[in-house]
Formats: structure tokens, C-alpha cells, sequence
């Protein structure tokens, strides 16, 4: 580890570290790319740092310098799947802020940037209470990041636009598959457990809906596994192979999960597969050929179907971020904000962390549609700029 041996009140430049936290996606490092080439042109940074698997290499004082990261490598992070300083979803005590700070004063780091999800920006929002509390001149900014799309304020996430892009592209051409050999229920088990922002973005597999999937569920919804074998009854009389998209975070009206916990380590409980069960479901009462599917993490940070847009964004808000810790904001995550006229374009703006610290978004009514198993076009039309072109031109003779 690289110790710069200087006082904190020097006249010399100050640095600056980024630390991602949970899973990554295809464009975290985009957003990454984004702080980099910012903060390499401010004369206000010194030595731009990465911790070493998020907050974990941090509190060990595993620091990466990207200092002097040529441009040719910079350019790849746009194209690296996973991220390039690695994540973690370590947990954290009181005192572990406190240590942070004494870190960040030892390596003269000034501007911190947290980059994640719900539980990240939690930890942005607590390093920097901690920071006010003990009057430490550090200032502390969110960048925000996830697949699942569940962050308050901001319009939508980096991350879900190339998630969504996944699971559309890859319904399309399972439900291809089923029309070519219609003779069974597939049922695939979408990301997002308390959020279906990825399970709705399946409708947009297909515009004429011939190749979209037939019914889709969402976990804002109470699950019936009644509702959903009259569901799935009713669309055999017309089909003999349907296509069925589920939240792997189904749960029934009382709130209990539809499928039992597997086991639990520490805070995090792990969930048998509700593709599995669901499938089992139409095999045992309705007599049907039935299996389940299951993208898991290929969904979750595939390069091959990457959004162009969502890289741009990521790019954009790493850079707005970079510039807002750079010039003294502190406290907030940088938010996107889709702008009124003609066409889509957006714009970003830093809002406070209390409103994002551990908020969850849902996915809300007015996109679900009335017999709550699909969504509505209103959703569509959100959704559609996100994702980007879905795959080739393809054709049939039937």
C-alpha cells in the first residue's frame, strides 16, 4: 500500500477514492470510467484511490492508485463486465466509520465516492453523518448503481437498462424456442426480489407480442398459486407452449415468501428457486410438461447485452458525481431526472441521502396491468429508451 507521508493541512492537492459496494453490473465500471477521467482533469485531486473490494479493502488499507491508469486502459472499463476494484456487502459497525475516517486523513483522501445500491448509499449516508458528527473535513457522494432498480428519487439506476436488455433478449428468443417446439410451460425466475422492475422489463421482448412472454409476475403483487394454474389453464386452451416470467421474490397475501428459505448466513436469507417450484406446480395438479429457467448472474453484468445508453448514463453520472465531491457537495447521491419534450434525454441532480438511504422503489401500479399478471404499455413506453435495440430482425413461416 502506497502512504503518502503529508499533513492534512497542506497546500498540496487533496485526494480522492471510489469504493464499490454490492453485486456489480455491466456498467459499474463505466460509472468508474466516468470518475477517473473527470477527476484526472481537476487540479483540486492529487491521487485518485480505489478500495480494494469495497469497504472491507478500505478498513484494511488495500488501496488501489488509478492515478496514472493510461487511457487505453481507461477506455475498457466501458467494456468490462463485473467491476475492475472489486465490491463487497460487508457489514458495518459504528465504529468501523470512525476507523474509515482515520483511514482516509492518514492517506489524505478528501473526496469520497460510494458506488451501489440501497445498502451502498446507506453507507455513504453513515460515513458522512459520522464525518459531520466529528466536524472532518471529508466530503462523501453516492453514485448510483443497480440491476434491480429500486433506488428512490432517481428515475432509474445504471446497471437496469443492460439488465433489462438481458432478460427481454433472452424471453424473445426462449419464446421462439417454445413456438418451435410447443410442448410444455416454461417458467423463468427474473432478478429483483422485492422489486420486478427486471421481471416487467420481459414484456418488452417483442412489440407484436407474439414472442413476449404470456403472463408475467411481479412481487408487488400477493402470488396465488391458484390464480396462477387458472392463469396458466386458460392460456393452454388457445397454446400448448407458453412462456411464464416470475420474481424471484414472489410472496402469498400474508407476505410469506412462496418458496421456504434454503439456509441464512448472517443478514442474508438464500431462497429455493421459484422457477423450480412453479414448474413442479403445473407438472403435479395441471398433468403439463413444465420446466423452469433461471438466468441468475449471467443477467446481471452481461457486456454481450449491454445498453448503449445505460453506459452513457453510467459514464455521465460517475462524472457528475466526480465534479459534485470535487467542488465541496457532500451527503447526496447524484439522481437522474428523464426531462419533458420530445424524445428521451435526462438530466442529473444531487439529491439528499436520507431520501435514498435504504428506500426501496416498486414497481407501481399504474404499470401493472388489471388482471395483475402482465404490464401495462404505459410501463413499455418508460422502459423502451432504457434497453436499446433487443437483438437481430428474425422471421417465421408459421
Amino acid at each position: 500500500v502506497f502512504i503518502i507521508k503529508k499533513n492534512r493541512g497542506s497546500c498540496m492537492a487533496d485526494n480522492l477514492i471510489v469504493i464499490h459496494g454490492g453485486g456489480p453490473t455491466a456498467v459499474i465500471n463505466s460509472s468508474l470510467y466516468g470518475v477517473i477521467a473527470y477527476a484526472k482533469t481537476d487540479s483540486r485531486v492529487g491521487k485518485i484511490y480505489a478500495a480494494k473490494n469495497g469497504t472491507g479493502g478500505l478498513l484494511k488499507e488495500e488501496l488501489i492508485e488509478l492515478t496514472d491508469v493510461s487511457d487505453e486502459k481507461l477506455e475498457l472499463l466501458k467494456q468490462t463486465p463485473g467491476t475492475a476494484i472489486g465490491t463487497s456487502r460487508d457489514p458495518l459497525e459504528k465504529e468501523d466509520y470512525e476507523k474509515m475516517i482515520a483511514i482516509l486523513y492518514k492517506y489524505n483522501i478528501k473526496y469520497v465516492l460510494f458506488n451501489g445500491g440501497n445498502g451502498t448509499m446507506d453507507t455513504c449516508g453513515k460515513l458522512y453523518e459520522t464525518c459531520k458528527r466529528l466536524n472532518k473535513d471529508i466530503f462523501v457522494i453516492g453514485i448510483p448503481k443497480t440491476m434491480d432498480n429500486d433506488l428512490a428519487i432517481t428515475d432509474h439506476s445504471p446497471g437496469f437498462g443492460s439488465a433489462a436488455r438481458y432478460i427481454a433478449t433472452s424471453v424473445r428468443e426462449l419464446c421462439y424456442d417454445v413456438e418451435s417446439l410447443p410442448i410444455h410451460v416454461v417458467v423463468v425466475e427474473a432478478s429483483g426480489r422485492n422489486a420486478g422492475w427486471i421481471t416487467a422489463a420481459s414484456a418488452l421482448a417483442d412489440k407484436t407480442e407474439r414472442y413476449a412472454p404470456d403472463l408475467i409476475y411481479l412481487p408487488e403483487i400477493p402470488f396465488s398459486e391458484e390464480k396462477f394454474l387458472e392463469d396458466v389453464k386458460e392460456k393452454l386452451k388457445t397454446k400448448s407452449g407458453i412462456v411464464v416470467v416470475v420474481s424471484e421474490g414472489l410472496s402469498d397475501k400474508e407476505g410469506k415468501p412462496i418458496v421456504k428459505p434454503i439456509f441464512q448466513v448472517g443478514r442474508a436469507t438464500y431462497f429455493g428457486d421459484i422457477s423450480s417450484h412453479l414448474a413442479n406446480l403445473v407438472i403435479k395438479e395441471l398433468g403439463y410438461k413444465a420446466r423452469g429457467e433461471k438466468p441468475g448472474l449471467l443477467g446481471r453484468a452481461s457486456i454481450t447485452l449491454q445498453s448503449e445508453v445505460d453506459v452513457e448514463e453510467a459514464v455521465f453520472v460517475g462524472k457528475e458525481a466526480a465534479k459534485a465531491v470535487i467542488s465541496g457537495e457532500s451527503g447526496k447521491m447524484i439522481a437522474l431526472s428523464r426531462n419533458n419534450g420530445d424524445g428521451y434525454n435526462i438530466s442529473t441532480t444531487a439529491v439528499d441521502i436520507k431520501e435514498v438511504m435504504m428506500f426501496e422503489k416498486k414497481v407501481p401500479e399504474n404499470f401493472i396491468n388489471e388482471t395483475k399478471n402482465g404490464v401495462t404499455e404505459e410501463f413499455i413506453k418508460w422502459c423502451e429508451p432504457l434497453v436499446g435495440n433487443i437483438g437481430n430482425e428474425m422471421v417465421s413461416f408459421k
